[in-house]
């Protein structure tokens, strides 16, 4: 099962299973006993991230995060410093995961914000995009 939360709503450690923070900057101070990874390369790029933010294109803008997941290649080349050894290998193991447990989506996006990646990721991970 794949769940979607704020790195600030409360943790429930029966409910969420693995947490995993799934944005490009961990957001400063967050304490590590608030997540158990942090998967940089899950989070849109920092282009991306800055063009919805001037445009407000949420359309276009869930079919390039979706298209970034699906990249391939060894560096991203829009974040030089994040290796990205194939997307798709990651994206399986957490499916694997969430097959057999709870995988917890985090962002430092408010709990109530409908258009977070978090949920594009979570329907990717679903098989619904």
């Amino acid at each position: 099962m794949v769940n979607t939360k704020s790195v600030e709503t409360p943790i429930d450690q029966a409910k969420d299973g693995l947490r995993i923070v799934v944005a490009r900057g961990r957001g400063r101070g967050l304490p590590k006993d608030r997540y158990d990874v942090w998967m940089a390369n899950l989070g849109p790029s920092e282009k991306l991230r800055d063009a919805i933010l001037r445009t407000n294109r949420l359309a276009e803008y869930s079919r390039r995060y979706v298209q970034e997941l699906s990249e391939g290649g060894c560096i991203d080349i829009r974040n030089k410093k994040i290796k990205n050894n194939g997307q798709k290998f990651t994206l399986r193991l957490l499916q694997h995961l969430a097959s057999s447990g709870t995988v917890t989506l985090l962002c430092n996006c408010a709990e109530d914000e409908m258009h977070c990646h978090r949920h594009l990721l979570k329907k990717v991970l679903d098989g619904r995009v």
